[in-house]
C-alpha cells in the first residue's frame, strides 16, 4: 500500500478502474522535478512508467550520438532542412537555459528512464509523435496565419532572445513545447488546440490504457489539469493521428504561377514584339537569379554555390518539383562536405547566432532555406514586373 503522505507535492494521485495512477507534474528545466520523479517512483514502485515523450524524442534523448551519423544530403532531398534547422534552434535555446540553471533540459525524463531500467519496469511512451503534432498545428492554420507565423519564425532566426529570470520562471511552469510556442498559442487559438488540448487527450488515453495496478506518469506540469479532466472518459486516438490534407490552393498556385509567367512572356511577344519579350526573359532571369543568389550570399555560401543559386532559380521557379535551395544546398554540401568533427561541434556551434553561419552543417541548411526564400521573392517581383509590362 502506497503512503500518499510520502509523495511529493507536485504528484497527483488518481484512482481509475481499480488502478492507481500517479501524475508527476514536472518542469523540464527544474532540479526539483528530478527529485520529485525519483521520490515518486521509489515510493510507488510502479508496474509501468509513462513518460511524456514520443519515439523520436525518446531516441534523441537516449541515443545522443546518432545525430552525428546523419546524412545531410538525405535531409535536403527529403525536404526536412527547415524542420532540422528549427530543431537545432530549439535545442540551442534550451541548452543555454539549462546552463543558466545548472540542469540538463529533460533531466526528469532521463531520471524516469534510468530508474525504469534499474528496476526492470516497462516504459510507455505516452506522447503523440512530434511530427504529427507539428503537421496538425501547421495544416489547420489558414493561409494568412501561416504567413504571419512563418514571418515570426523567420525573424526569430536573427534575434537572440535574452534569457532572464522572468523567462526562466515562466518556462519552469509550462510544458516544453508549450513554452517554446507560448507566443503563438496566444495569437493563434488553433495552435493551442493542436499543440496542447489534443495532447492532453492523447496523454490521458495512453495513461488510462497502460496495464498494471500502479502507474507513474511523468508529464509536464501544464498538462496535469487537462489529463485529469480527460482521463475518465474513454476516447479513440485515431482522430488525433490524422494528418490534415494539403490545401487545394497552394497546389493550384504551384502550377498556376509558372503557367502565368509563360503566358505573360507569350503575351508580351505578340503585343510588343520579340525585343520586348527578350527583355522580359532578361528580367525573369536577373531578378529571380539575383535574389536567390543574395539568399545564398547571406548564408555565407561558397562562391560557386552562389553562382549555382543564380543559375538554378530562374529554371526551378518554373518547375514546382524542384527548388533553387535544394540545388544550392546540394552544391554547398559537395563543395564543403561536413566532417565528423563538424557534427561533433554542432551543439557548441549552435550555442550562438554566429555559430549557425560558421558550422558547415548548419550553413548548408541556411543555404537551402535562404536561397529558397530569395527565389520565392524573385518569382513574385519578376512576375509582377513582367505582368505590368505586358499590359
Amino acid at each position: 500500500m502506497t503512503d500518499s503522505n510520502n509523495l511529493p507535492e507536485r504528484t497527483t494521485k488518481l484512482t481509475l478502474d481499480g488502478k492507481d495512477i500517479y501524475l508527476v507534474g514536472t518542469a523540464h528545466v527544474s532540479a526539483q522535478s528530478v527529485e520529485d520523479v525519483k521520490a515518486t517512483i521509489e515510493t510507488v514502485n510502479p508496474d509501468h512508467i509513462c513518460i511524456e515523450l514520443c519515439q523520436a524524442r525518446y531516441k534523441a534523448m537516449t541515443q545522443k550520438e546518432d545525430w552525428k551519423k546523419m546524412n545531410v544530403f538525405k535531409i535536403i532531398k527529403e525536404k526536412k532542412s527547415v524542420l532540422f534547422l528549427a530543431q537545432l534552434i530549439m535545442s540551442s535555446f534550451y541548452r543555454k537555459l539549462g546552463e543558466k540553471l545548472g540542469v540538463t533540459p529533460g533531466a526528469e525524463m532521463l531520471q524516469a528512464i534510468q530508474l525504469a531500467q534499474q528496476n526492470n519496469t516497462p516504459i510507455v511512451l505516452a506522447d503523440r509523435d512530434i511530427e504529427i503534432t507539428l503537421k496538425r498545428v501547421w495544416g489547420y492554420l489558414s493561409f494568412w496565419n501561416k504567413l504571419k507565423m512563418f514571418s515570426q519564425i523567420t525573424a526569430g532566426l536573427f534575434i537572440e532572445e535574452k534569457i532572464d529570470a522572468e523567462l526562466i520562471e515562466q518556462i519552469k511552469e509550462t510544458d516544453q513545447l508549450e513554452s517554446l510556442m507560448a507566443e503563438f498559442t496566444e495569437k493563434f487559438p488553433e495552435v493551442k488546440k493542436r499543440l496542447i488540448d489534443e495532447r492532453d487527450i492523447y496523454l490521458a488515453q495512453k495513461i488510462r490504457h497502460t496495464p498494471g495496478q500502479k502507474i507513474v506518469a511523468v508529464i509536464g506540469a501544464g498538462h496535469v489539469p487537462g489529463i485529469c479532466s480527460q482521463i475518465e472518459t474513454d476516447q479513440p486516438l485515431a482522430p488525433l493521428m490524422v494528418i490534415p490534407p494539403k490545401s487545394f490552393w497552394p497546389r493550384i498556385l504551384k502550377w498556376a504561377i509558372p503557367v502565368a509567367i509563360l503566358a505573360f512572356l507569350v503575351l508580351g511577344f505578340f503585343k510588343n514584339g520579340a525585343a520586348h519579350s527578350v527583355e522580359n526573359i532578361y528580367i525573369w532571369i536577373f531578378v529571380n537569379g539575383l535574389l536567390s543568389a543574395i539568399g545564398s550570399a547571406i548564408a555565407l555560401a561558397h562562391p560557386i554555390t552562389i553562382i549555382s543559386s543564380f543559375l538554378a532559380a530562374p529554371l526551378t521557379s518554373l518547375n514546382p518539383l524542384i527548388a533553387a535551395g535544394w540545388v544550392a544546398g546540394l552544391v554547398q554540401a559537395v563543395l564543403r562536405k561536413p566532417t565528423v568533427a563538424d557534427f561533433e561541434n554542432l551543439h557548441e556551434a549552435t550555442s550562438t547566432v554566429k555559430g549557425f553561419w560558421t558550422n558547415p552543417v548548419t550553413k548548408i541548411l541556411l543555404v537551402v532555406v535562404l536561397a529558397n526564400l530569395g527565389s520565392i521573392l524573385g518569382t513574385w517581383v519578376a512576375g509582377v514586373w513582367i505582368a505590368s509590362r505586358s499590359f
